[in-house]
């Protein structure tokens, strides 16, 4: 019984030791997977940023804040990639988080300048359209004003002057 109980225990000394090479092998595959989902997702936010800030600069917003703070992002993303490269998958994670943070954080801000700037312009389409509204007014009553003056003042004159009887036109 003492041999069968040695066999069995370096059998599970062995079996314990080919474990941990096993489950090393498929905590590795899992941590790869990981990182490149992570990379994957942050190049995605990347983009969206990209394009959020360029919505804003094209209606006139200053981006440059946002365009230092997308260097920061795309200088995280390359340093995601080379640790990727490099097989030093914790490292890719976080510098794929700490860009896929900065990315969306820049598309917020990017999206807050885009709603300030429609609303400006919706104010100044709303002033716009109310000013020449009121211009129309008053450009309608002053001329019915200035006719109704003019018309008064046309009639006393007629009426002040005396009619003239021609000489050459009674025959």
């Amino acid at each position: 019984m003492a041999k069968s109980a040695s066999k069995l225990l370096v059998l599970l000394i062995i079996l314990a030791f080919s474990a941990s090479i096993f489950t090393t092998g498929i905590l590795a595959s899992n941590s790869e997977d990981t990182a490149a989902t992570s990379i994957e997702r942050a190049e995605n936010a990347l983009v969206s940023a990209y394009q959020a800030v360029l919505e804003a600069e094209r209606v006139g917003m200053d981006v440059a804040a946002l365009l230092t703070r997308l260097n920061e992002a795309g200088e995280s993303l390359i340093k995601a990639q080379v640790a990727f490269t490099l097989r030093d998958f914790d490292e890719a994670i976080r510098s794929a988080d700490l860009c896929y943070e900065v990315g969306e954080d820049v598309k917020s801000q990017a999206e807050e300048l885009l709603l300030v700037a429609y609303s400006s312009s919706v104010m100044g389409n709303w002033l716009t359209v109310t000013g020449s509204l009121a211009s129309v007014i008053v450009i309608v009553f002053g001329s019915f004003w200035g006719w109704h003056v003019f018309k008064r003042r046309y009639i006393r004159r007629v009426l002040k002057k005396k009619p003239e009887v021609a000489k050459d036109e009674s025959r």
